[in-house]
């Protein structure tokens, strides 16, 4: 890997003032102003190289958080593991950031865990220092207000051009350092399409179980960066190449080794794709909804299992999201909020079995309907619900409350289950002997 500092001159680069925030050039320019270096930096200059709209812009310089606090008035010092500078403009932040320093001894401001991990880290220096602590080389490349040039000091331009995401470094002790890099590995691949790098692909393989020793709530929120970006299915199968789906969603995936009648169960596939379509349409993802349909069939499996032993269907399936939801939290902590919700839209799923008297319009009002609902739809579409049924209750809810009523009717005597319609009986014809004459 190249060690030797590039400069992308404005004519070798497509990046332009135009495409930066009005925001994030005020950060830039007045600390060139003050006499500090500044550069943007990371995955909006990898963005802004890729013609892409950055979602937001990153600054790195060689002013130390409390110069920088004095600088911009509108300034708040955030973070412990590394002191940061969060500028505010109305809704927008620009993160500022002092160039981190590569210390060799393990002092009291950079600790390590046993198992390698970076447990603490406040240690400035300079960007010639700042380049090794990156993560992938396309993500240390510095875009230099002063003269506009992009500065690559790991071929990361090279790499860019390629469509390869390398890791800056020893691929396993860089993923000891931080698990959390192997899940932003498969993030970044999926949604950039780019290919990983051999060495990266192997340490994947060796190191995915470190993954559990990262606390549950940060792997929540990783899990919904993974999919809700727009490239869920990708990273789906991306996960599971590396081993790393399992340690995220155990019960999930053990279920899916199980096929129905010799066929792969498509219904996850399917919530996948659905949710990556509305991304791309600009239309909202609810978060709560793709969880259900991750925790579904282990729901499924145990609630069969439970059934065999008697009980009443609803209280079954409640029973086995409880069971299944209680284990998944133990390694991603779900909010409340969204695991009441995925419960709900589970246990729902029986209650759409019953389409005679009140149950039907009482299902109708319950607050998660709709979601249960599209879940039956998606049952249906994939095999795991009756066609019949998802369409009877699409003709339900549209229906007036008259043709409510008569759709809910109990079936009488010689009526068809289903339509309601009368049949045809032929009554027996009665030989009975005529009597003598």
């Amino acid at each position: 890997m190249p060690s030797k500092v590039r400069l992308y001159q404005r004519s070798e680069h497509c990046i332009s003032r135009t495409q930066i925030s009005d925001n994030a050039l005020k950060v830039l320019y007045k600390l060139k102003k003050e006499g500090f270096d500044a550069y943007l930096v990371g995955g909006c200059v990898r963005d802004l190289l890729l013609g892409r709209e950055p979602k937001d812009f990153d600054v790195v310089t060689n002013a130390d958080p409390d110069e920088i606090k004095k600088v911009f008035r509108n300034c708040r010092l955030i973070g412990r593991r590394f002191r940061l500078a969060h500028v505010h403009f109305g809704r927008e932040v620009i993160e500022v950031a002092t160039f981190r320093g590569e210390d060799a001894k393990q002092n009291d401001k950079q600790i390590l865990n046993k198992e390698g991990r970076l447990l603490r880290d406040n240690v400035y220096g300079t960007i010639e220092e700042d380049v090794w602590r990156r993560d992938f080389t396309v993500n240390a490349l510095y875009y230099n207000i002063k003269d506009y040039t992009v500065v690559d000091y790991v071929g990361g331009m090279e790499d860019h051009k390629a469509g390869m995401l390398r890791l800056i470094g020893d691929p396993e002790t860089r993923f000891r350092e931080d698990p959390v890099r192997m899940l932003r590995a498969v993030r970044f691949a999926a949604k950039l399409g780019f290919k990983l790098h051999p060495d990266c692909q192997k340490a994947l393989h060796t190191t995915a179980s470190v993954l559990d020793s990262i606390p549950s709530a940060r792997l929540y929120d990783e899990v919904l960066k993974l999919f809700l970006s727009g490239s869920a299915l990708q990273t789906f199968e991306l996960l599971r190449q590396y081993g790393l789906f399992k340690v995220l969603f155990p019960a999930t995936e053990k279920s899916l080794s199980f096929e129905e009648e010799g066929f792969p169960k498509l219904f996850l596939i399917k919530a996948l794709q659905n949710s990556d379509n509305r991304i791309a349409e600009g239309k909202t993802v609810t978060a709560y909804f793709l969880l259900a349909a991750f925790m579904w069939e282990p729901v499924q499996m145990l609630a069969k299992e439970l059934l065999k032993k008697g009980g009443d269907e609803y209280m079954v399936y409640q029973d086995a999201a409880n069971e299944v939801l209680s284990r998944q939290i133990k390694v991603t902590a779900m909010p409340r909020h969204i695991t009441t919700a995925m419960r709900e839209v589970c246990s729902l799923q029986p209650k759409f079995n019953a389409r005679v008297g009140a149950k039907p319009s009482r299902l109708l009002t319950h607050p998660r309907f709709r979601a249960g609902y599209d879940f039956l739809l998606l049952r249906a579409e994939t095999g795991g619900a009756d066609p019949e049924l998802a369409e009877w209750w699409t003709r339900y809810q549209n229906a007036n409350e008259n043709e409510q009523r008569k759709m809910t009717a109990p079936v009488r005597n010689g009526q068809n289950k289903k339509t309601g319609l009368k049949r045809n009986y032929r009554r027996p014809s009665q030989n009975k002997p005529k009597p003598a004459e």
